[in-house]
């Protein structure tokens, strides 16, 4: 039988905003709108359609931002989700979030992934639940993304197996995976630098990792011991996992997306 997941949305907002929020005159940049929902909205229709999700709490944006906004209201009022304050950064935002829901298995996932759908979240739900591991993480092939969407820039992670994207996509399988979050935190600053991210695990993996001689696996073993709990992987291979919207030309490409659907 399939497992349910609860969910964890996060939605934090740097104080005074974020660039592509402030250029767009938003409060939170999840409100951005695409083709005619706000991001936001889209994330929590998709896990509400879900056959795997069972509900769970969108973390952030801060008070003062989510009583001023009455969309943040509107988007969770007919919904399983209820909202909590976000924390200092991600990581600490998705630790709170996964204390505050505390059942497992639970979905994490981000508040700017518009082109989110139910069959996406089913898929990568039923992957992660084959696994032996205490944390999952969705990872889309690079060429996957690059064929479909040849005009987008995406942060490729390059091991000597293959090139990856991120899907934003994460499963916290049981409580040991709680101790990823509080590792992620020292990611944080590297997470569009590949390369430093891979320092954590010391000089031997960086340089295998700038020679292009670190497999997917091995940087994953690795990360394991330097987390204290066991980390895998699922390959998602619909490109529109790897898209999320936190620039205007990610917003204008999730856009011809998603108008193409409705032709």
């Amino acid at each position: 039988m399939d497992l349910r997941f609860s969910a964890v949305v996060l939605a934090g907002e740097r104080p005074g905003g974020s660039d592509f929020s402030r250029e767009l005159g938003l409060t939170a940049s999840v409100l951005a709108d695409v083709a005619g929902k706000s991001a936001l909205a889209r994330v929590i229709e998709a896990l509400e359609s879900s056959r795997s999700v069972t509900g769970g709490v969108l973390c952030g944006p801060a008070e003062n931002v989510y009583r001023e906004a009455p969309e943040f209201g509107q988007i969770l009022a007919n919904s399983s989700f209820s909202w909590i304050e976000p924390r200092s950064g991600p990581s600490a935002s998705a630790l709170a979030g996964i204390e505050h829901v505390n059942r497992f298995p639970l979905l994490l996932t981000a508040g700017d992934h518009a082109l989110l759908s139910g069959g996406i979240v089913d898929d990568f739900c039923s992957r992660v639940s084959t696994l032996d591991v205490d944390i999952a993480v969705g990872l889309v092939p690079y060429p996957v993304v690059k064929a479909a969407y040849p005009e987008t820039k995406r942060t490729v992670l390059r091991f000597s197996n293959g090139e990856f994207c991120g899907s934003n996509l994460f499963a916290i399988l049981s409580p040991e995976g709680k101790a990823g979050p509080a590792f992620w935190t020292r990611l944080e600053a590297d997470r569009k630098r590949p390369w430093r991210m891979v320092r954590h695990g010391g000089i031997g993996l960086l340089l295998k990792y700038l020679l292009g001689r670190l497999s997917l696996e091995d940087a994953l073993e690795t990360l394991s011991k330097a987390m204290g709990c066991r980390l895998g992987h699922v390959l998602i291979d619909n490109p529109r996992a790897a898209i999320d919207v936190d620039s205007v030309a990610d917003r204008d490409l999730a856009e011809k997306i998603l108008l193409g659907d409705q032709r």
